[in-house]
């Protein structure tokens, strides 16, 4: 046990100086590139909460669009500051999810899966048919970065990684508590069995509208913090092209770890990198990169250990077999 605490501890401590270090040792452009990434942690980490019910949904991109719109027009017309901003445009993004849950809560399987892409789609029509308040196809601009400490500009790239490097903690502290809570494993026996659950008085309608809600509101935070780092957000940023993106991430992270998705995210957005000079081949890399992983390794990144300790477990049962 003391061997596992110290085994966890250092990586921690290795981590920690690898996140505080990096943005110093690259350029302005690859610091932004390890900002996006902080963002697309908490975005597939949300993402993972839903799946936990048994729910893939396509409209947590359009969700994570709804925070970064919230917080663009309170910005923008309200002039509301960014640590106001930035808890409201969350739980707006919460409600618009929990609006759409209810639906959604009906459906299952292939139909859940149809409707969110309807349900996401159609917020995102939205933005563009409304050119008042959301601006049409041209989205909102002059969003401005955030003003927090006297003297330290946030429009910069490495202070603002800073600022999202906390916000990432603070949301996969409070993911990874409701992961281990009461209602997370209630989450996880709904997907497992759902009918058996309902049988037993849980309301399984109740808790999956409750995860979803919880996801949108995380992915409403990805979508601020988005937001005043481009300073600007149009439709087309929160389109399908996004979602399968997402998926990719949480695909070959697996779901069944809480780390997993974010394992995923980070070696696939170090391969984009690596594969920026051939641009044109990346969606052919990801797709190969899929199928290979849905065939020798179903549970993803995130499953590799378990099932490569498992496998070394099994080769010593054979062989103290063999030598008895």
């Amino acid at each position: 046990m003391q061997n596992t605490k110290r085994i966890a501890l250092g990586r921690i401590i290795v981590i920690a100086i690898i996140v505080t270090v990096a943005p110093f040792t690259v350029s302005e452009y690859k610091a932004d590139v390890l900002t996006m990434l902080l963002i697309n942690i908490i975005l597939v980490s949300s993402f993972r909460l839903i799946t936990t019910t048994g729910g893939w949904s396509l409209a947590h991109v359009p969700m994570m669009g709804a925070g970064a719109y919230a917080t663009a027009l309170m910005s923008t017309r309200w002039g509301c500051p960014f640590l106001i901003a930035l808890p409201l445009a969350s739980l707006t993004a919460g409600l618009v999810g929990m609006v759409v849950s209810y639906p959604l809560s009906r459906t299952k399987g292939f139909s859940f899966f149809v409707a969110s892409f309807a349900a996401g789609e159609a917020i995102r029509l939205c933005w563009i048919r409304f050119k008042f308040p959301f601006g049409g196809h041209r989205g909102v601009s002059n969003i401005q970065p955030p003003k927090l400490i006297p003297g330290l500009d946030f429009s910069e790239a490495i202070p603002y990684y800073f600022l999202t490097l906390a916000v990432t903690i603070l949301c996969l502290m409070i993911l990874y508590r409701i992961d281990r809570s009461r209602l997370g494993n209630t989450f996880k026996v709904i997907e497992s069995q759902e009918d058996l659950s309902s049988s037993l008085g849980i309301n399984t309608k109740k808790y999956k509208m409750l995860a979803f809600a919880i996801g949108s509101c995380f992915a409403g935070t990805a979508g601020v913090m988005l937001a005043h780092r481009l300073w600007a957000i149009e439709p087309h940023q929160f389109g399908f092209m996004t979602t399968l993106y997402l998926l990719v991430w949480v695909v070959f992270g697996g779901t069944h770890t809480f780390w997993g998705p974010i394992i995923g995210v980070v070696v696939m957005t170090l391969l984009g990198e690596i594969l920026n000079p051939l641009m044109e081949w990346i969606p052919l890399v990801y797709g190969v990169i899929i199928i290979l992983t849905l065939h020798f390794l179903p549970e993803g990144l995130g499953g590799l250990q378990a099932r490569t300790g498992l496998r070394l477990g099994n080769f010593w049962k054979i062989r103290i077999t063999f030598e008895k």
